[in-house]
């Protein structure tokens, strides 16, 4: 059975990106990249990455969530099968590239996650 290895990432929407951003580096120390950036780094390798959007974000749909999680796992292929023989909603849509493999799926509940299977030695 595929599992979920850790958090890959944790994505809020919010009015003001730039300040928020700005809010959480002058007082909780966050250093947070364009994209969000590894903002919280793993004994071993690996980070977790945290990230505002934009609030009109669309990158969240169809969830009506005003924020999605990241599941890191190992072989996205296997997951989505296995989401997909439990029923869930899943995304037809898989984006490969230098970050990794991305896909995506629904809970119970309408909230879109996200599944990455970093590249290897990440």
């Amino acid at each position: 059975m595929e599992r979920v290895t850790g958090i890959g990432g944790i994505f809020f929407k919010a009015k003001d990106v730039a300040a928020l951003r700005e809010w959480y580096r002058t007082h909780l120390g966050i250093e947070i990249e364009s994209y969000g950036g590894c903002a919280f780094a793993w004994r071993e390798p690996g980070c977790t990455v945290w990230s505002p959007f934009s609030a009109d974000t669309t990158y969240f749909d169809p969830g009506r969530a005003t924020f999605m999680i990241d599941y890191r796992v190992e072989d996205l292929d296997a997951m989505l099968a296995q989401l997909r023989k439990a029923g869930a909603q899943v995304d037809e849509k898989i984006e490969d590239g230098a970050l990794g493999r991305f896909g995506w799926a629904m809970d119970p509940e309408g909230n879109r996650f996200e599944l990455w299977q970093p590249p290897p030695g990440r």
